[in-house]
């Protein structure tokens, strides 16, 4: 598992030399908020994608 320091330096690294400071904190912003999303699928569960697929098509059928 990667510190966040690490994951950091590997985003500001991949990020073009052009990007504001608001582009950095985006993207640290939506890393945090899948990190975040994944961690509560790992502790309450998830819905299988065919599931999804499945409850996505009964509402556009609707």
């Amino acid at each position: 598992m990667q510190t966040a320091v690490s994951e950091v330096k590997e985003l500001l690294n991949r990020l073009p030399e052009e990007s504001s400071y608001e582009d950095i904190q985006y993207y640290l912003y939506v890393i945090a908020k899948i990190q975040q999303g994944l961690a509560l699928a790992e502790s309450e569960g998830g819905i299988p994608h065919a599931e999804v697929e499945k409850q996505f098509a009964q509402w556009l059928s609707d």
